[in-house]
């Protein structure tokens, strides 16, 4: 290989690594603000559960305060 042959190569690889490193940086802002929305999403979850749980009790009365059953 000549020397010009060899740095076309040499500058292709180092225009494919910066190529991957901004991709890798996007990537990885991506995935950061996902995390944060999941957060946020688990957080509201909670809220809204709990507040379903506070409008509308269960209608199941727990042990001691159920009537017996029947005798026959």
């Amino acid at each position: 290989m000549t020397q010009k042959d060899l740095e076309a190569r040499l500058d292709e690889l180092e225009m494919r690594i910066a190529f991957q490193d901004e991709v890798i940086n996007t990537l990885s802002e991506q995935v950061a603000k996902q995390e944060m929305d999941i957060r946020e999403l688990w957080e509201a979850k909670r809220l809204l559960h709990k507040q379903l749980k506070d409008v509308s009790p269960s209608n199941i009365k727990p042990e001691d305060e159920e009537t017996p059953p029947p005798h026959y």
